[in-house]
């Protein structure tokens, strides 16, 4: 039990530093494509990460790679669709992984879980639903979002499933980080090759970013990508997945503080009901059982 709840106080850290990435995102989106930023923060990460490959066991550069495909996946949609929506229908979407995350673990691993799991899953998204509601119609930034969180779902999962399968040996978090690190800065490499431009948009890109921007992609590179992706590893081998996603549900919460602190924007009623219903979501889900196992 205690190290479930040193568990949940990483994946809290993680969710706080999320929600706090989606204003860096945005100034970036406006100088850069999603492939341009995620070359340059991963590749940040990748400096400081990269002496840990040194000694790196075979199946802690298995697993992190295979993770890291599935994080590649995931921040490409996710950068993709922040450029074509608002920050907070993004937030919004990608906050949706606590109902894609059982659903996706019910559809492809048979797993069951209690009602009230199943009640503080709609807690979490009716809180949502009241922060961010917007008359605008769903557009394809919406839909890029969506799929980016269907990614993220798999990735939380298969963190999950690289625990349970490990756990007489847990692999370290900080050469799994270091890992994914590899991955992402080689995904969005090759990409960016494929796209017949090479790596000419660099010295331009150094040249016209701007100081805050460059801000913007050392945070993103060194804490959101460092630590937090170490965090979730860490945390992940002690959390289940069902529990990890309400956890993340708090994105959403603290995106929109960081809007209010640094963009001046404000919640209104609704938005605080809906804030506070995902604290309650998450203090509730912690009140109920574990998921069950497949049944026979």
């Amino acid at each position: 039990m205690r190290s479930e709840r040193f568990g949940l106080l990483a994946l809290l850290v993680v969710t706080v530093v999320w929600g706090t990435t989606f204003p860096a995102m945005k100034l970036l989106s406006a100088q850069l494509d999603a492939l341009q930023i995620i070359w340059l923060r991963f590749v940040i990460a990748l400096a400081v990460l990269a002496p840990l490959w040194r000694g790196m066991l075979r199946h802690e550069r298995r697993w992190g790679c295979a993770l890291g495909l599935l994080l590649f996946l995931a921040f490409w949609l996710q950068i993709e669709g922040l450029a074509r929506t608002s920050s907070n229908r993004n937030a919004f979407v990608t906050g949706l992984n606590v109902l894609v995350v059982p659903l996706i673990a019910m559809a492809l691993m048979g797993r069951r879980y209690g009602w009230r799991l199943w009640a503080a899953c709609a807690m979490a998204c009716a809180g949502m639903a009241l922060m961010f509601h917007e008359n605008e119609p769903w557009n394809l930034g919406d839909t890029l979002t969506l799929v980016s969180t269907v990614f993220y779902a798999l990735y939380i999962l298969a963190l999950e499933e690289c625990a349970r399968r490990t756990a007489a040996h847990p692999l370290r978090a900080t050469r799994m980080a270091a890992a994914q690190a590899l991955v992402m800065a080689l995904a969005s490499t090759l990409l960016l090759l494929a796209r017949g431009s090479g790596m000419d948009w660099l010295p331009q890109a150094a040249g016209r970013l701007p100081a805050d921007a460059w801000v913007a992609l050392v945070y993103l590179g060194l804490l959101a990508s460092v630590v937090v992706v170490t965090l979730q590893a860490w945390g992940q081998q002690r959390v289940d997945a069902m529990r990890s996603a309400i956890v993340f549900g708090l994105e959403p919460v603290f995106a929109a503080l960081t809007a209010w602190a640094l963009l001046g924007e404000r919640l209104g009623w609704a938005g605080l009901g809906g804030a506070a219903l995902i604290v309650a979501a998450l203090v509730f889900s912690q009140l109920a059982p574990p998921a069950q196992g497949a049944k026979a």
